[in-house]
């Protein structure tokens, strides 16, 4: 049984997916959540990009001890600079180097020769493997570029000092036949192939992402690149999830394995839906709400009489409770602090006693508290932890089919002091909206706004989502209340916190 690596970029092209903006407490949880899935390798960020993603891959670093951190650099030495300062107290420093070898990004993007393009990555990778002990190279849109390019080049870099070669389908472009055979020709025409691992990373373009990457898997790759819920830059990355599950149930036609802690999947599915704002679809595969639901007659008998007939995964295999112990108002502070071990979760006592007041409050509102309630109100309160600088005090919305809607706030300021504002809009959230951007210094400009249910029922908690830019700065945020108005209020100051801390954050570091 071969095992495969599992290399997880969610904070890195996970990240550069439209619409998401993580902070760094909430890269944090999501890599401390990652290193419990038993990922091999975290792709952190991008270190050169921006002061707070250096920041970012430096803190996960020394934080995360039993996966490998990683960050990614283009190949020039400035980059790679970055990525040493970031990861040199890791564990197990690795850097993820990588340059264009299609005839397409040669010419029009890096304007290069191909003798200009394996000189520079020949380079920047004897560079990496001075200061590196893991030296991936990655040769971009090597699933468009010439093969015996290709081999020519992936030669040099191992002569110089890679131990990991990927091979990206970064168009999303392949088919699984051809990624098989583009791997063939390369472990047979690269001499001394055998002294690095390879690795694939798929784009979903065309849909084949998981495709692809398995059929690498079935033509001998060591490595797989891929995102929790498959999120990644246009349509996305190869599913985690999906390939996990994939490589378990079917052992018996791909012979090998991962270190993935199958249990674990559902939750941080979970937690990077929430904290990135990107919802997982109903029918996806393995994490769906769908994925273990019958309702056809014919299937619902067959499970009933024996599960197999129509499941192939188990609810518990990927983490999914099918006796999840109830919580309600008058459930105790060590029910409800088991529950949140059960979560994954690891408060600190301040935390945890914040929380069971929050829960509390909560439980006098709401009969039922569900594990999604539960999950919304402990990401909103770990990571809101860190937000002290505007709060919402207190809000009255007032709204009649013939009547303007008007909102009035009382916001608390971050000098501590409150001062109330009016406003009207069209509608009542547009109100609230109007009130909040005279009443916070600067410009405001609000491009989306999205609002879902945690759970069902017509006590369900309301999730909202929105993106801002507040004085230059780009940020998304959030907030759960079982009051939509209210929701809608307090993920517009959550947008416009972030983006505060974050200026507060850069020049702590200067």
């Amino acid at each position: 049984m071969r095992k495969i690596q599992i290399f997880d970029t969610t904070l890195r092209d996970g990240e550069q997916s439209a619409g998401i903006n993580l902070n760094f407490t909430e890269k944090m949880e999501i890599a401390k959540q990652l290193e419990r899935l038993g990922v091999d390798v975290i792709e952190a960020g991008f270190p050169a990009a921006s002061p707070g993603d250096f920041q970012s891959v430096k803190e996960i670093a020394e934080a995360v001890t039993h996966s490998s951190v990683t960050g990614l650099s283009r190949a020039n030495q400035k980059d790679i600079d970055a990525c040493w300062e970031a990861l040199k107290n890791s564990a197990e420093p690795r850097i993820h180097t990588f340059i264009a070898t299609s005839p397409v990004h040669m010419e029009y993007k890096l304007r290069m020769t191909p003798d200009q393009v394996v000189e520079n990555a020949v380079s920047a990778v004897k560079y990496a493997a001075s200061r590196f002990t893991h030296v991936q190279f990655s040769a971009e849109d090597a699933c468009r570029s010439d093969l015996p390019f290709l081999a020519r080049i992936l030669e040099e870099v191992i002569h110089a000092g890679a131990t990991v070669i990927n091979l990206p389908d970064t168009v999303g472009y392949i088919t699984p036949k051809e990624y098989g055979e583009r791997l063939r020709y390369l472990k047979e025409h690269v001499p001394n192939a055998h002294k690095a691992l390879f690795s694939t990373h798929c784009h979903d373009d065309l849909g084949m992402a998981v495709a692809n990457s398995l059929s690498a898997v079935e033509n001998g790759i060591d490595q797989i690149e891929c995102t929790i819920n498959g999120i990644g830059e246009r349509a996305g990355n190869a599913a985690l999830e999906e390939i996990a599950i994939a490589l378990y149930i079917r052992k018996d036609f791909y012979q090998a394995d991962t270190n993935i802690q199958l249990k674990e999947l559902k939750r941080t599915s979970n937690l990077v839906s929430k904290l990135t704002g990107f919802p997982v679809p109903p029918n996806k595969a393995v994490v769906g709400s769908n994925a273990f639901a019958h309702e056809s007659g014919i299937h619902q008998d067959g499970v009933l009489k024996e599960k197999t007939t129509y499941e192939i995964i188990s609810p518990e295999l990927v983490g999914v409770q099918s006796n999840a112990m109830v919580l309600g108002k008058h459930s105790g502070r060590h029910a409800f602090k088991e529950k949140i071990i059960e979560l994954g979760f690891d408060l600190t006592q301040d935390e945890l006693n914040e929380t069971f007041k929050a829960f509390k409050e909560l439980a006098d509102r709401k009969k039922e508290i569900t594990d999604e309630d539960l999950f919304a109100l402990l990401t909103d309160k770990k990571i809101d932890a860190s937000v002290s600088y505007y709060d919402v005090e207190n809000i009255q919305v007032q709204y009649g089919t013939n009547n303007v809607p008007t909102a009035t706030i009382t916001l608390k300021e971050p000098s501590g002091e409150c001062k109330q504002h009016a406003a009207t809009g069209s509608g009542s959230v547009e109100a609230i909206y109007n009130t909040l951007e005279q009443m916070v210094e600067g410009e405001v400009v609000l491009h989306d706004y999205r609002i879902q249910s945690v759970s069902g029922g017509r006590d369900a908690l309301a999730q909202v989502h929105v993106k801002v830019t507040y004085n230059g700065g780009e940020s998304t945020g959030r907030a759960t209340a079982q009051d939509v108005l209210e929701a809608s209020a307090k993920a517009y100051v959550n947008a416009l916190n972030r983006v505060l801390i974050q200026k507060d954050r850069m020049k702590e570091q200067v």
